[in-house]
């Protein structure tokens, strides 16, 4: 069976498929030691995961919106507007409380993150038929998903998506904790029946798929269900998001586009043109980051500058706009155009 690669099975494996496996192995192997980093090495864990991988990768969304010749021209409503909405939605939040503000965007941001799987298993998945078969695995892909965040928002965690307590107000509805653990495993086995029975009726398995949703399984089960650990919990959720992610936008929009296509982005295409396009992304991830240490957060340094609170009403929310641009822009930017008929 030919294999339905987003580039090849090298680049694939490496950079988009095996984020949550090797993860887990060194998790496995190196349990005790990981969880002692976060006592001894906590700045370079949160430079590393936080700021090199997460915030990154939210910029890597530039090299297929903002840097495209002519992109902004084709929808300015849509590239200009979504930021500036993101603004204003992000100040209307920020009155309504500082944890309202960061449970709702928890919340986008999870949206997001569920999302970029189901969207991951319909690319590998785009030259099958849309059957029974593959809707067992966008359900496998949802259930991979929803069933941890639903188990974090009825048991509490040691860790957290942004803040603390921006879950609590869901641990009010009713204990459904029994019922959806049965329905989760009942959903897995019968993924795994479907993709062992194909397999042997068919002589032919999609191998990126099937790890793709594999992958998803683990990550989450293992990073917000298994374990209750902060660190391993963002190790895990980080690097398998993010890297996927500048992986995809750099093959599909800068690897795989003709020079004429890139215009002056082509510098970005060769293999020192590879680290270039690394480090334009984490200039701007370290960039936002300092901003939030210096005038926000001051945990890991700091400037020592004072903020008024009136000030952070505005403040706050801009700080945002990257990051909920990022999250509202994704569920456009990947859309495949309609075909005309």
């Amino acid at each position: 069976m030919k294999q339905p690669w987003i580039h090849n099975a090298k680049t694939d494996w490496w950079f988009i498929l095996s984020p949550p496996f090797l993860v887990l192995m060194i998790i496995f192997l190196f349990q005790k030691q990981i969880q002692g980093l976060e006592n001894h090495y906590s700045f370079y864990t949160w430079l590393f995961l936080i700021v090199f991988v997460d915030v990154a990768h939210v910029y890597s969304t530039l090299f297929k919106t903002y840097f495209v010749k002519g992109e902004i021209q084709k929808n300015k409503l849509l590239y200009l507007g979504i930021p500036v909405l993101s603004w204003i939605l992000g100040m209307i939040l920020f009155q309504l409380g500082s944890l309202t503000f960061w449970s709702v965007l928890a919340l986008i941001a999870v949206f997001h993150f569920i999302r970029q799987q189901y969207g991951f298993m319909r690319i590998y998945a785009r030259f099958e038929p849309d059957n029974w078969s593959k809707k067992i695995d966008e359900v496998a892909v949802y259930s991979a998903t929803i069933y941890p965040m639903l188990y974090w928002f009825k048991t509490p965690r040691a860790f957290t998506w942004f803040v603390n307590n921006e879950f609590d107000w869901l641990q009010n509805l009713p204990d459904y904790i029994t019922l959806i653990t049965i329905i989760y495993f009942a959903i897995l086995i019968i993924w795994i029946i479907k993709t062992v029975v194909e397999a042997f009726k068919t002589k032919k398995i999609n191998i990126p798929k099937t790890a793709l949703i594999t992958g998803t399984f683990l990550s989450w089960y293992f990073g917000i269900v298994y374990f209750n650990n902060d660190l391993l919990f963002t190790f895990l959720n980080v690097v398998s998001h993010g890297i996927p992610y500048i992986a995809l936008i750099y093959i599909r929009e800068i690897k795989q586009k003709e020079n004429h296509q890139l215009n002056r982005m082509q510098i970005f295409k060769s293999f020192s043109g590879i680290f270039l396009f690394v480090g334009v992304i984490l200039s701007f991830a370290f960039l936002e980051e300092f901003l939030w240490e210096t005038l926000v957060w001051n945990e890991h340094f700091s400037l020592n500058m004072v903020i008024s609170e009136n000030l952070f009403q505005f403040l706050v929310p801009l700080l945002v706009v990257p990051q909920l641009t990022h999250y509202l822009l994704d569920g456009f930017i990947w859309r495949k155009p309609k075909k005309v008929s």
